[in-house]
């Protein structure tokens, strides 16, 4: 099973094409491409799936995510931390970000 942990919009680029974003300290880019323009503002809560942002979702439910995540995480030593939230828009049990492009633009 993959889980997406809700990661926080710090900063979108000028053409809004990406965004970076802030995934429990992990600040990485994430491509916008399957969001309406404009949608994705500083300061959301959204869920990534390989590199891109998928949606966006309540902060209020984001924030009581990332507290079920803390827990979990407490149980783990740095590295583990680490590679779990590197890896978690990774998952191989996820549909392909290119098959989702393709589905969306069908």
């Amino acid at each position: 099973m993959c889980l997406s942990i809700p990661s926080k919009v710090v900063k979108v680029s000028e053409d809004g094409a990406f965004c970076t974003v802030d995934t429990m300290g992990v600040q990485r880019d994430a491509n916008l491409m399957m969001m309406e323009d404009g949608d994705v503002k500083v300061g959301d809560y959204v869920l990534l799936h390989i590199g891109f942002v998928m949606n966006k979702i309540d902060e209020e439910e984001a924030l009581a995510s990332l507290e079920t995540y803390k827990e979990i995480l407490e149980h783990m030593d740095e590295q583990e931390r680490q590679r779990a939230i590197l890896e978690d828009d990774e998952c191989p049990n996820r549909e392909s970000g290119f098959e989702k492009i393709a589905t969306k633009e069908a």
